[in-house]
């Protein structure tokens, strides 16, 4: 029998979900906003909390807008798009603000979300799971909270020029009969497709496969250059290994160059199919802009990247300081970020391939004055915070995609004699949960927050 209720909605977790409150048990729900209404069905009900289906708005937020896209009610790939943009901006910020107080116990100060003049079509990267149904292929974003693929040929946070190669790598998938991986039985070849969009239209497709060969490749590939016939670059991608991670070790070159070159500002770069490189280019620019605004540079400074990817904010910092160091753990990225200084002709910036912590202790002695920090989602490794400590620099720019990670950091930071000063979040991901952040950290010789 159907547990249904009506609830009030008061606010929304991290992943974007409602929540509400019904006889002192807390309720998530999907699609719910705060200050609405909702009736809802119980479909999981726990000790200390339940989760809720929404089946009716009963009472609209001011801030619910009608989704853009036809698939978002099933698509995981966005979670705000029933929310007006500047309502999501004032919530990200938000989510900074509680992350640092409630978990890093930190108060400082919170500047306004940078948003977007226009929030669609933004992301240069699209990486999309493979996998087969009764119709054919199935290509597109996971369904929230499942590994059940929501087939799609547009993407409206997607370039249009990922839309083009994802609608062609299907049709020639599609055409040579290529099997879909199995996650399951571990059988099957296409797991992923992902493509690349540069500056001046250059564009990279990177077919990853579960198998080191891909079958009729040479046919495949004559087939996606008549289909493509402004593609940069195809590639391979082998990734054998039983589990989650998108991108193995080895690529393959199946037509034309290793890189595509994209621009931040006024630098160009290469990128290569592992290469990091930021999904949102315009918002990029911003993000940089604050580090460098936040690091003060005279000219006369030693600069530390300690996850530099390709160089970009190493690049960016070099031609305002007298030297940067740049420390990046996956190879190719490295070659990426010596080449682009090469191609920029930044001749105070050295790369250096390696982990982080070994190597920053390594360079104690080199008079680092400015540290910067952008580490993944899972935030910086202890061993790089209790490096840092040694070398202390006098400022330290974080650069973080995940509020909750950042807190911890700034808290550790804490222990060791840095106040964090400002912090300024940058919508990165429109219509998505997710906010980037910039914050600014200063030496102060004890602890202090």
């Amino acid at each position: 029998m159907m547990e249904t209720h009506e609830i009030e909605l008061d606010g929304l977790t991290s992943e974007a979900q409602g929540v509400g409150r019904l006889d002192g048990l807390t309720v998530f729900v999907d699609g719910g906003l705060p200050n609405e209404r909702a009736r809802i069905e119980i479909i999981d009900r726990k000790k200390n909390y339940a989760v809720g289906r929404l089946i009716e708005i009963v009472e609209p937020s001011i801030d619910r807008i009608e989704p853009r896209c036809p698939l978002f009610d099933r698509c995981g790939g966005c979670q705000l798009q029933h929310m007006n943009y500047e309502a999501q901006l004032m919530w990200k910020r938000r989510q900074v603000v509680d992350a640092i107080e409630r978990i890093g116990k930190i108060r400082a100060e919170v500047e306004p979300t940078v948003g977007m003049n226009e929030p669609w079509r933004y992301r240069n990267k699209m990486q999309f799971p493979v996998g087969r149904s009764k119709d054919g292929l199935t290509i597109g974003c996971y369904a929230k909270r499942t590994h059940e693929i929501v087939d799609t040929n547009e993407c409206l946070i997607q370039r249009s020029a990922n839309d083009e190669m994802l609608r062609a790598a299907r049709r020639v998938l599609e055409r040579f009969n290529v099997s879909a991986y199995d996650e399951d039985r571990h059988v099957g070849v296409m797991r992923h497709v992902m493509g690349r969009v540069g500056a001046d239209g250059e564009t990279m497709l990177v077919l990853v496969t579960a198998t080191k060969e891909l079958p009729h490749s040479k046919a495949i590939i004559r087939a996606l250059r008549e289909e493509l016939p402004h593609v940069t670059t195809i590639q391979q991608n082998v990734q054998t290994y039983r589990n989650n991670v998108i991108l193995g070790r080895e690529t393959k070159i199946l037509y034309g160059g290793r890189t595509i070159l994209d621009r931040i500002g006024d630098l160009k770069f290469n990128i290569s199919a592992r290469s990091f490189f930021q999904v949102n280019t315009s918002q990029a620019e911003k993000l940089y802009a604050a580090a460098v605004e936040f690091a003060q540079l005279t000219g006369s400074e030693t600069i530390l990247d300690a996850y530099c990817g390709t160089g970009t904010i190493t690049l960016t910092m070099a031609r305002l300081a007298r030297r940067a160091i740049g420390i990046e753990i996956v190879s190719s990225a490295i070659d990426d970020a010596r080449r682009n200084a090469r191609e920029n002709n930044i001749k105070n910036a050295e790369f250096i391939l390696g982990d982080a912590s070994k190597i920053m202790s390594a360079l104690r002695a080199e008079g680092i004055d400015v540290a910067v920090l952008d580490p993944p989602r899972a935030g910086c490794d202890q061993k790089v915070l209790e490096a840092l400590s040694t070398m202390s620099p006098s400022k330290i720019i974080y650069v973080s995609c995940n509020p909750a990670t950042l807190a911890r950091d700034l808290s550790i930071l804490s222990t060791i004699g840095y106040r964090t000063k400002k912090i300024r979040p940058v919508d990165m991901f429109p219509f998505t949960s997710h906010v980037e952040s910039v914050a600014l950290l200063e030496r102060c010789g004890g602890v202090v927050n």
